[in-house]
């Protein structure tokens, strides 16, 4: 069973706040510019990273978080272009990443053996109704498919508060993540707001994370900075996104004194 310790074996840290680095429309997706092209979704991310580095977070995330709408099953191009905006930012990166495909675990498998990605977050179990059609899963194939691969050693954090989803039968969120943790051994759950940006309620964190308080526990959607410790005396850390934008307004870069503030109230509430 994954115990609590792993975190700072990972992030060399407790708490840690990931930053989410949000990828342009990629070849394939609605919204792709075809004039840019790959260069400018390569150059965008270039300077997401430089500013989420140089304000101190613990480590980052990429994700194609612009391919809306999302699929549960994604095309080859989008795992192919994501692997060379990675593949391009590698000599730049100095902290910990990790990959997440939305919205498909078998792809950011993939992707993480394929850039050295340590860690996943996704969409591993479940049924839900969401905005994307019937979402289904199968996390013992998946499971196997990350050891097929070679990907045993990448931490899986399991998104267990879909945004835009809900559970296909009523189930109470503590019952949820007990069953998901006792069958499934994710490293860590992910506990989420209706949509990117739309914080998490902290009272459903406590309860999950009193229920089980040896399994790592992330705030995933909405922490800010007002917010931020009475996310944190809960999580066991943080991802973080769209607060981190100009303006705290998705579609913008990242604003890296926007971060640097972020990231100064955090490493005083750990310490």
């Amino acid at each position: 069973m994954p115990k609590i310790n792993w975190l700072k074996e990972v992030f060399h840290c407790q708490k840690p706040i990931i930053a989410m680095c949000h990828l342009c429309a990629l070849p394939g997706d609605p919204g792709y510019d075809h004039k840019g092209g790959m260069e400018k979704v390569v150059e965008w991310a270039h300077q997401d990273l430089s500013a989420l580095q140089n304000s101190g977070v613990d480590a980052v995330m990429f994700s194609n978080e612009f391919s809306l709408p999302y699929m549960t099953k994604v095309h080859t191009v989008t795992v192919a272009a994501m692997a060379r905006v990675i593949g391009e930012l590698m000599p730049n990166i100095k902290i910990p990443y990790g990959v997440n495909v939305l919205w498909d675990p078998v792809a950011s498998l993939d992707l993480a053996a394929a850039t050295g990605a340590k860690f996943v977050r996704e969409i591993f179990s479940g049924v839900y109704a969401s905005d994307f059609g019937l979402w289904n899963t199968n996390c013992g194939e998946t499971i196997r498919h990350q050891y097929v691969i070679g990907a045993q050693n990448v931490k899986l954090l399991f998104n267990i508060v879909p945004e835009a989803a809900q559970y296909l039968v009523d189930r109470d969120i503590v019952s949820i993540a007990k069953s998901t943790v006792f069958n499934d051994r994710p490293d860590a759950l992910c506990v989420s707001g209706l949509t990117a940006g739309v914080e998490t309620d902290v009272q459903i964190l406590k309860k999950v994370k009193e229920a089980l308080p040896d399994t790592v526990v992330l705030a995933n959607t909405g922490v800010r900075l007002e917010n931020l410790e009475k996310q944190l005396e809960f999580a066991d850390g943080a991802v973080v996104g769209t607060t981190f934008k100009y303006d705290g307004q998705f579609e913008n870069h990242v604003d890296e004194e926007r971060v640097r503030v972020f990231m100064e109230k955090a490493k005083k509430f750990r310490g």
